[in-house]
């Protein structure tokens, strides 16, 4: 089993990484949405979803000294299909709202737990030339998820709610049992294919990619390393970076999958589920990943400062396409995807800051350790105004909101005017 070759497994791994993200941060808000509740309530229910992302790097080290990644893989791969299974079952059920919110939540906390242990034994399992190699295969497959989720799920959706007669309850809970289905189905076969762990972690210790070696009980030692990296006023600019840079986004995320499906009565598009499956689950998504590979090469070719604004202003400015979109309330598929591909290619091209000035700032001992912090603190960047975004379009109107969010585009320059980098950081090194 140690000689399996990484295609058989790789491929498939990083698609069940995907798929469950998708699901509980864009599926969900559209079964939501189809069952009645307001962007209020999807906007402070579903944005708690992403808790388990934010605080995942606080037991992260505890997968790394119980048992084995591939042991911690195949059992968060059956517990996705336990809480999709439960999804299905709850929907016809007088409780449905508290029911799935849970297996939601319980599916979140799955999902991050499976991404810690996939990149891990991704780590393990290869050396760093095949790392490299496969890390477009990885990537490739993680974003073919998405579009599943997106195009595939939402558009199967529309699909059975024209053959049985708009019974959603009924038809989204098909399509939970037929995930459930596939998870079980990954399970079976990455319990084949996954080769075995030839050395299992010692029990009192956890090594990050430094060869540095702590006890399992000094968490706290990572989180100290971690804020007192800097001095504490470069600190606070560097944690306000990471809250901050997405935070235009962050109040657009769940919005705008509800403005592109509500009906014009209510001043979304009204798209069908197909159509937003179309526009914005596969042409906006070849514009992320455009965005994020023109991104790469400008950052390794002058280094991520010399970028730096032009980032900042691919991530804001093209969310002008929202405002024109809620006052234009235009019927036109082909103008709805382009403006999608649009903001998303920018959003894709300025996600290349925030990715790479991680990195950066995590240098260093502690590497692996100190970008997981990162991330856990740019997702509660997300997570927080996401909460509240559905109150405040609620409150304002779909045109209003997306004016707002345009005023809340000068909060990613603000900060990101304070940060310093190595003006050589992501160049190429010249020989």
């Amino acid at each position: 089993m140690k000689n399996r070759s990484p295609w058989a497994w790789i491929p498939t791994l990083y698609f069940a990484e995907g798929l469950p993200n998708v699901i509980v941060m864009t599926v969900a808000v559209t079964m939501y949405m189809q069952l009645g509740l307001s962007d209020t309530e999807i906007g402070l229910y579903t944005g708690w979803l992403a808790l388990p992302w934010v605080v995942k790097p606080l037991w992260s080290p505890f997968i790394d000294v119980i048992r084995t990644k591939r042991w911690w893989v195949l059992a968060m791969q059956i517990l996705l299909g336990a809480s999709l299974a439960g999804v299905a079952f709850t929907l016809n059920a007088p409780w449905w709202f508290q029911g799935t919110l849970f297996c939601f939540f319980l599916m979140a906390f799955a999902s991050a737990t499976h991404d810690v242990a996939a990149d891990g034994f991704y780590m393990i399992q290869l050396d760093q030339h095949d790392q490299a190699w496969f890390v477009g295969i990885r990537n490739t497959f993680y974003r073919l998820a998405v579009i599943f989720g997106t195009s595939g799920i939402i558009g199967l959706a529309g699909v059975l709610q024209v053959v049985f007669r708009n019974r959603i309850a009924y038809t989204w809970s098909l399509i939970f049992y037929g995930l459930a289905g596939i998870f079980i189905a990954l399970f079976l076969y990455h319990g084949i294919k996954m080769p075995s762990e030839e050395h299992r972690p010692q029990s009192n210790t956890l090594k990050d990619d430094t060869d540095t070696e702590v006890s399992n009980s000094s968490l706290f030692t990572l989180l100290s390393s971690f804020f007192t990296k800097v001095p504490w006023r470069q600190m606070v600019v560097v944690v306000l970076f990471l809250l901050l840079y997405r935070f235009p986004e962050a109040m657009l995320s769940k919005l705008s999958t509800t403005f592109l499906q509500r009906p014009l009565s209510d001043g979304g598009l009204g798209l069908s589920p197909q159509e937003f499956g179309l526009a914005y689950g596969t042409v906006g998504l070849i514009g992320l990943l455009l965005g994020g590979i023109v991104g790469g090469w400008l950052a390794s070719r002058d280094g991520l400062k010399h970028w730096l604004w032009v980032f900042v202003c691919a991530l804001t400015l093209p969310d002008l396409v929202y405002v024109w979109m809620s006052f234009s309330l235009t019927q036109n598929l082909t103008l709805i995807s382009l403006c999608l591909f649009v903001e998303q290619f920018g959003y894709g091209l300025g996600f290349t800051a925030l990715t790479l000035y991680m990195l950066y700032f995590s240098q260093g001992r502690f590497q692996t350790s100190h970008y997981s912090i990162c991330t856990g603190i740019s997702y509660l960047g997300l997570m927080l105004p996401g909460i509240v975004s559905g109150w405040v379009k609620d409150m304002m109107g779909y045109q209003q909101f997306f004016l707002l969010v345009m005023v809340f585009c000068i909060v990613p320059f603000i900060v990101a005017a304070f940060i310093k980098i190595d003006p050589q950081f992501g160049k190429k090194a010249e020989v």
